[in-house]
């Protein structure tokens, strides 16, 4: 007996609003919004070459048993999908589900999706709505001192003149600490009021506010965004746009720039019949940081699912090296930490196999009473270590002080 996937507009539905306390599973940007409660399915991609292959020929075999009947006919009604994979392919803990229950939201239209009966689904509620107390992070501390990551910076300079790396990016880790867990449906939505311009996630306790967009894809149609080069904000107006127009002059930032968005558009390139990019970097501005950015569109040469074409784009640059092997022995060398699924692509798809994918960046791992934040910074000749140690503490105060939910 086939399984029923059925969409209807919010408002036609039986779904009662305590139900929808706390998503398991969000996507959020702009006005468009998905949020996903319980599991109808659930699957390990495992390890190695081929876990998207897998991924995607699971998620066809579990659409072959499911009836669907669509009455909204958006974009995120019908069956969908959430997946996070780890950045590295040999690192278990990837998950790809689909939610029993996804609440869609766009331009102030509404819907809700079911997978089977919502009656015997499991329960999607956690607690009420005003009963969470507020939490606070305790600092805790880096996984490594400070001073040896900038070591490790030191390092990958040294194999940059060497010749052997043009590129490579090493991340860092800082555990927080706090008396309760963090009340995730109020993360997820300071995240997304404070960053709406980002790709606010939340797959599996890995929660973020991702600036980076790795794959949009519709139908044949494919976008990503290349962002590399990063500079602080500044809360005076003169100032502020002189450190934009530094970040848009400065050699270091262009040649790590250029370096990132090359390994997108040749990913992109071996599987498109047209590939454009802008001819200029743009600034990315966010609200305590700006980024170098360069948009890459693309008409595919064939029918792929994203799943195929993320895994021909990850990793980029951005969050990785050139040349791509190479600096994945520099960072499983250098690092002395396990990314999880940090850096991974993070995101959700329908049953075309179409959807939105992001880097996980400014994020953080939740467990029971804490959660370990990640943040990079890209390596390339001219680099100093203590200048890409404050760009990553830049880069792990938006999420540090989103989990301060008494502010």
């Amino acid at each position: 007996m086939s399984l029923l996937v059925r969409s209807v507009p919010l408002e036609a539905s039986k779904l009662s609003p305590e139900r929808l306390h706390s998503p398991s599973f969000a996507w959020m940007v702009g006005d468009f919004s998905l949020e996903g409660f319980g599991e109808a399915w659930r699957f390990d991609p495992g390890v190695g070459e081929g876990r998207f292959d897998r991924a995607r020929d699971a998620w066809s075999d579990w659409l072959a048993g499911t009836e669907i009947a669509d009455q909204v006919s958006e974009v995120g009604s019908g069956p969908l999908g959430f997946a996070s994979f780890t950045f590295d392919p040999g690192s278990p803990g990837s998950v790809v589900v689909a939610p029993a229950v996804v609440v869609g939201r766009r331009a102030g239209r509404s819907w809700v999706t079911t997978a089977g009966d919502l009656d015997s689904a499991p329960s999607i509620a956690q607690g009420a709505p005003g009963a969470d107390p507020p939490d606070r992070p305790r600092y805790v501390g880096p996984s490594h001192p400070d001073w040896e990551w900038m070591e490790s910076v030191a390092r990958a300079l040294k194999l940059i003149e060497s010749g052997r790396l043009q590129k490579v990016v090493l991340a860092r880790d800082v555990e927080v600490w706090s008396k309760s867990p963090f009340v995730v449906h109020r993360l997820l939505r300071r995240l997304h009021r404070s960053f709406p311009e980002c790709f606010t996630f939340l797959v599996d306790g890995l929660v973020g506010a991702s600036p980076e967009l790795l794959l949009k894809q519709s139908g044949r149609t494919v976008e990503s965004v290349a962002l590399a080069g990063t500079a602080p904000r500044h809360p005076d107006p003169v100032r502020d746009e002189q450190l934009a127009r530094r970040l848009l002059e400065s050699d270091k930032d262009l040649r790590e720039h250029e370096l990132t968005a090359r390994s997108v558009e040749q990913a992109l390139g071996e599987a498109c019949a047209r590939l454009e990019r802008s001819p200029e970097p743009t600034l990315r501005e966010l609200v305590n940081l700006r980024h170098l950015c360069t948009r890459i569109t693309g008409v595919l040469a064939e029918g792929l699912s994203s799943f195929e074409v993320v895994d021909r784009l990850h990793p980029t640059a951005a969050v990785g090296g050139v040349p791509r092997r190479g600096a994945m022995e520099a960072i499983a060398g250098l690092e002395r930490i396990d990314r999880g699924r940090y850096a991974g692509p993070v995101g959700w798809f329908d049953s075309a196999g179409d959807g939105e994918w992001a880097i996980a960046l400014r994020c953080a791992q939740l467990n029971e009473t804490g959660a370990r934040l990640y943040a990079g910074a890209g390596i390339v000749a001219g680099s100093l270590p203590e200048e890409e140690l404050a760009e990553t503490g830049l880069k792990l105060r938006a999420m540090s002080s989103a989990l301060d939910l008494r502010a």
